[in-house]
């Protein structure tokens, strides 16, 4: 099977069908194993939050404002299953706890306390005047959502707290936590997300940085100067900033752009901003003459969905696109090969 970078980009062009197929076929997904990244909770320390809880409650029997404050300031990792229970995100929780107490709770800290346990889920939290106000604000709105449950809604609406260990209140809390059930492994696959959702969500940079890190490998094995941009970076002379620069951004002469995604509407947008940069190689240049190269390395199932996107993908970059399974060859195929300095070494 050819792929697009093996041959011109009229050939490429006139079986655009075929090398879409191509393509396809090597695309690999790794949606199954993630990068727990820094921060990351394992199930041991959570349930030591969760015991702690329920101690602390005489195993929810007493649940009360009291209780839940004090376990928090001394296991912060409590707050974080208490934030389970509700089913919160912590800027939603800050937005409660700002409506329905006297108290601002701000998005930031409330992402910022998230961020501080996730460090260190077992040191206990230091008083310090207005983030214990804050912290006391979200108890009290927690105790309040987990006392009352779920209020009178709609028909054709549904609560957030409609759920089996909140919708009576605390005796819901009560009954799932007492009859036997793994209510903390519930609690912990909750905190991860709709599975894994939520954990997901936190380490999808890294997620993308392990394809530039493959890339970065390739580029440094080659001998090959490059610049690699950082998050948000604005470089003069592109209105939307390539991943990486060949051999910088005072004489770009390359662009790679590493996209990886699972989900196919995100896809669309990722070929999009290549196509933008390709776009960008192009103006006010003569026919077949582009400024720079431009190279898509893709992962995930994402890109492997709309074969129309793949088209679009593969003019943009002249048939430049590389998967994780042939990244070996992005300098043999590419002009990267005019910068290379050191040569491969033998298998």
């Amino acid at each position: 099977m050819r792929f697009p970078f093996e041959v011109p980009f009229s050939e490429m062009e006139a079986s655009l069908d075929e090398f879409v197929t191509a393509v396809f076929s090597c695309l690999a997904s790794e949606f199954l194993v993630m990068p727990k990244g820094v921060g990351f909770i394992e199930y041991p320390v959570f349930e030591k939050g969760y015991e702690a809880l329920k101690q602390a409650t005489s195993a929810f029997e007493d649940i009360s404002q009291e209780s839940i404050t004090r376990v928090a300031f001394e296991v912060p990792i409590s707050i974080i299953v208490i934030r389970a229970m509700l089913g919160l995100t912590p800027p939603e929780w800050a937005y409660l706890a700002t409506q329905r107490t006297s108290v601002r709770v701000d998005q930031g800290f409330a992402r910022a306390l998230d961020r501080k346990i996730r460090f260190a889920p077992l040191k206990p939290l230091k008083p310090s005047g207005v983030s214990t106000e804050r912290v006391n604000a979200l108890m009290e709105v927690a105790f309040k959502l987990l006392r009352d449950g779920v209020p009178q809604v709609e028909n054709n609406k549904l609560h957030r707290l409609d759920k089996a260990d909140t919708k009576y209140g605390k005796e819901s809390i009560r009954h799932l936590a007492n009859m036997g059930f793994p209510y903390p492994m519930v609690l912990y696959e909750r905190f991860l997300g709709r599975p894994f959702a939520g954990h997901r969500d936190s380490v999808s940079e890294l997620v993308g940085d392990s394809l530039e890190s493959a890339i970065e490998d390739v580029l440094t094995k080659a001998g090959i100067s490059y610049r690699k941009t950082k998050r948000a970076e604005r470089i003069p002379g592109f209105d939307q900033t390539p991943d990486f620069i060949i051999p910088n951004e005072f004489n770009p002469e390359i662009l790679i752009e590493a996209k990886i995604t699972e989900d196919d509407g995100t896809a669309r947008d990722k070929v999009t901003r290549v196509q933008h940069l390709g776009a960008l190689a192009i103006a006010d240049q003569p026919t077949n003459q582009p400024k720079y190269e431009v190279i898509a390395c893709i992962a995930g199932r994402g890109l492997g969905v709309r074969r129309e996107d793949m088209k679009k993908l593969l003019l943009a970059t002249r048939g430049k696109v590389f998967t994780s399974q042939n990244l070996d060859r992005l300098v043999e195929f590419t002009r990267l090969k005019e910068f290379q300095t050191k040569k491969k070494q033998p298998a």
